[in-house]
């Protein structure tokens, strides 16, 4: 996943990341924590807190998808796989809940070979 895939003007745009993961705009609010209509105005959208968690997302995947080679089974890994250490929380849930540094920080850790 390139980030600037998803920008334009600037911006994450939800559409462009829901059509890469093959989704809808609605999901991908849900899955970053937002409700389903924070990404219907225009406005909402380019709220600091929609963008964050947008880019949270796109940063969590880029992460992860060398590892499986696709932005659809890094996004699945995102949304199913409880990660150790994190109560069986998924990163799905954890960035939900504000946590994306603490994610990034646990797939460093893999990468580095401390989980492993």
């Amino acid at each position: 996943m390139q980030i600037t895939q998803f920008a334009e003007g600037g911006l994450f745009e939800p559409r462009k990341i829901a059509a890469a993961l093959r989704t809808s705009a609605e999901e991908v609010a849900l899955t970053v924590g937002l409700g389903k209509d924070a990404l219907q105005r225009r406005t909402r959208i380019q709220s600091d807190k929609t963008q964050r968690r947008l880019r949270e997302l796109v940063e969590v995947l880029n992460k992860v998808q060398p590892r499986f080679g696709s932005d659809l089974i890094a996004y699945a890994w995102y949304r199913s796989e409880p990660l150790p250490g994190f109560d069986g929380r998924t990163a799905m849930q954890l960035v939900q809940e504000g946590k994306a540094q603490q994610v990034l920080e646990y797939i460093d850790a893999v990468d580095a070979g401390v989980y492993a």
